[in-house]
């Protein structure tokens, strides 16, 4: 990393450079599943599906930079949205910061460990399928893991 702010972590998000802004991405992946909304509650619900981008070995997006290239609905997540996005998982860091919450003992910017988000259980790594083996993503749902409204 190049130039990130000493106690950024702790800052507003607005107040957060490019670079900061995206500093917080813990790695799990969690953004890439797909998820299924109700057309009359409009609750959403993950899948056990993955973006075609997302390596599922490693929860990181394959390009990230060109990912709306080929993926023209892939949400851009920015300060603006990260508060209002309510399938942003709970431990989500720009969840949890734009809710002004401290990050998690196993954030890697807490931790000095990446595969601690793995350990802990948060990331989707090696617990998704590829969307073009999944058949209909309707049938993907994970009912027991319901995001917070």
């Amino acid at each position: 990393m190049g130039t990130l702010r000493p106690g950024f972590i702790d800052m507003p998000i607005e107040a957060l450079t490019r670079e900061e802004w995206e500093a917080l991405c813990d790695g799990c992946g969690q953004c890439c599943r797909h998820k299924v909304e109700d057309e009359d509650t409009g609750r959403v619900w993950p899948t056990n599906v993955g973006c075609r981008l997302l390596d599922l070995k490693t929860a990181q997006c394959k390009d990230y930079r060109n990912r709306r290239k080929y993926v023209p609905d892939c949400v851009q997540l920015t300060p603006a949205l990260a508060g209002s996005l309510t399938w942003l998982p709970t431990t989500c860091a720009y969840r949890l910061r734009a809710d002004g919450n401290a990050l998690p003992e196993w954030h890697y910017l807490i931790s000095s460990d990446r595969e601690a988000v793995h350990r802990a259980g948060v990331g989707v790594r090696g617990k998704l399928l590829h969307e073009d083996l999944a058949g209909p993503i309707e049938n993907h749902i994970v009912w027991d893991e319901a995001y917070d409204d």
